[in-house]
């Protein structure tokens, strides 16, 4: 069931996944030239919440295709909140148990949300970030691999695919095959690849666009500073045009402008994903600009 079209009565929570509106930002576009437009894909209207649940749901289901996933197992993976929250709400609704390994300085919001949904979490230093997740779930897997299923987000070609299979098709329908810049931050980079890939596909002449914390040092959750950070494998920055890096207090003060002026609650990373698609669209004599919010600030209070 798609957004939009007649009310019907969904199978299940997972058919919620997709489908999320294209909104046109106009009261923080000020100052661009008249055929410039900026718009931003409201992925916290997913089920679940964030974009992730297009990924959660497609690594599960590709484990099941595959076989590596069968009854018996445990799901298992790395996550600073929203792929954990996506898993859980996957794993209910499959019936498999999720086993998430978190920073410990996760939200109250985030953690509650995932322990409603079920699943157990093991707390990581939260030092380490979403690096020192990734590898105490390395430990774990290898001491027991014969219990656990672990879909690995970082990893897995599955993630982008998810994009490719939905959010890029969403975005060219939704503008008519008119875009012609996307924007996304960069975290495990499943989404801006994925999407890419499709967008590509459809026309060469799209530009793809990363938005990346310009500090190792910074406070824009979700998103990582790729020169000091764990590399996730699915990372193809030869597919990507242009990164451009964005500080902790752009995104901060972008996504307070998204809330205050636009009525949209954008989370600090969603925030940093529009400033970048603002300096791109500054460039620009026309054009349509589209970027993703992966989540809402109700996740991350402003």
């Amino acid at each position: 069931m798609k957004r939009g079209e007649k009310l019907e009565i969904a199978d299940s929570v997972l058919e919620l996944t997709g489908g999320t509106p294209l909104v046109q930002l106009r009261r923080v576009t000020d100052g661009l030239k008249p055929g410039v437009e900026v718009h931003a894909k409201l992925e916290y209207l997913n089920a679940g919440g964030s974009v992730k649940d297009r990924a959660g749901l497609r690594l599960l289901l590709d484990g099941i295709e595959k076989g590596t996933l069968s009854r018996g197992r445990r799901v298992i993976d790395a996550t600073s909140g929203n792929t954990g929250i996506a898993l859980a709400m996957a794993g209910a609704a499959l019936g498999y148990p999720v086993t998430l390994v978190m920073p410990s300085n996760i939200t109250p919001q985030r953690k509650a949300i995932v322990e409603a949904l079920g699943a157990e979490i093991v707390f990581s230093d939260p030092l380490e970030g979403t690096d020192g997740a990734i590898r105490r779930c390395d430990a774990i897997v290898a001491a027991e691999p014969a219990k656990w299923y672990r879909p690995d987000q970082y990893r897995n070609e599955a993630n982008p695919e998810a994009h490719f299979r939905t959010t890029g098709p969403e975005v060219w329908e939704q503008t008519q095959g008119r875009i012609t810049h996307f924007v996304a931050g960069i975290g495990t980079t499943g989404t801006l690849i994925g999407t890419t890939r499709f967008l590509r596909k459809q026309a060469k002449r799209v530009m793809c666009i990363a938005a990346e914390p310009a500090e190792a040092l910074h406070a824009l959750e979700g998103l990582k500073h790729m020169a000091t950070a764990i590399v996730p494998p699915i990372w193809k920055p030869a597919e990507i045009d242009e990164i451009v890096p964005v500080t902790t207090e752009d995104g901060w003060d972008m996504a307070e402008r998204l809330a205050k002026l636009e009525g949209i609650p954008a989370s600090h990373s969603g925030g940093a994903a529009v400033w970048v698609a603002l300096e791109i669209a500054r460039r620009l004599d026309e054009g349509v600009v589209v970027t993703l919010l992966p989540d809402s600030f109700e996740r991350y209070p402003l």
